[in-house]
């Protein structure tokens, strides 16, 4: 009979922040797969937990994956962390997951601290829609495009990015996205945390004077009705209908969003790029 996997999620930064649940799920697994053996030691060590730790990550994660399947199989509960937040959420784990899922092993949830819903939570922007691309790419070309694609985008997006390129990040949103607000979240729930919110140019300027260091989470409101063009309004529609929606549903859902004719936008998306389909 084969064991369960257990997704745990571990700490983001403050090790009080970690579940009861997750506490007892640590106790009691027959061993523990970590990102970084040496990392979880200490939050285990914390917690006076003894427990077998295996590494499943690192230039070979699809081997070190088939060893934890290897103990699942066996009948050997596994509980799977990263450093801190979810596993297989911008973080290592995924090829562990899908490789259990695929072997009709049971995999269970052990939810807890998220920097993606800390940020949000306290970036004053609003939270009801959200989309999370993730890590910007870091060659710029490809920053720039990625971001063009978003800038459409009316849900609040939540972006992670590395210390030393954040200021050539906010510079390329500024420069894509217009002087959008948002909020710049550094070293969540850990002793130097702040937040510093504002229009990404006020930003950008007193971030130049400062030193930039840990780690960022940024929360970027989306595009509002406001000021918004008939041709950015179109190729809302035409995107809408490039995932699948009739052109009729894709005009009216854009015609409400920002308070524009629904005759008007479905005319015009039959112009230039448009098709024929309704």
């Amino acid at each position: 009979m084969n064991g369960i996997l257990f997704i745990v999620a571990t700490p983001i930064g403050n090790l009080e922040d970690i579940t009861l649940r997750a506490l007892r799920v640590l106790k009691d697994v027959d061993v523990i797969a970590a990102e970084d053996t040496r990392h979880t030691r200490k939050l285990l060590t914390r917690y006076g937990i003894s427990k077998r730790l295996i590494s499943y990550w690192g230039a070979k994660e699809k081997v070190k994956a088939e060893a934890v399947i290897e103990r699942l199989t066996e009948g050997e509960n596994v509980a799977l962390v990263t450093d801190s937040g979810t596993p297989g959420i911008s973080d290592p784990g995924e090829v562990v997951i899908r490789r259990a899922i695929d072997e009709g092993i049971e995999v269970v949830a052990v939810p807890g601290p998220s920097a993606i819903i800390a940020a949000l939570s306290i970036s004053g922007i609003t939270a009801r829609e959200f989309v999370y691309p993730g890590f910007l790419p870091p060659k710029r070309g490809l920053r720039v495009k990625m971001l063009e694609e978003l800038r459409l985008e009316h849900r609040t997006m939540v972006l992670y990015e590395a210390p030393h390129r954040l200021l050539d990040s906010l510079n390329d949103m500024y420069e894509v996205f217009g002087d959008r607000y948002c909020a710049v979240c550094h070293e969540l729930t850990k002793m130097n945390e702040e937040v510093m919110r504002g229009r990404l140019s006020d930003l950008i300027e007193e971030l130049q004077h400062r030193v930039i260091a840990g780690e960022y989470v940024l929360v970027v409101e989306g595009k509002t009705a406001e000021g918004i063009s008939a041709e950015d309004a179109v190729a809302e529609v035409r995107g809408l209908m490039r995932k699948g929606m009739r052109r009729k549903e894709a005009a009216r859902k854009i015609a409400q969003q920002y308070g524009l004719s629904q005759k008007r936008l479905y005319d015009e998306s039959l112009g230039k790029g448009g098709t024929d389909e309704t």
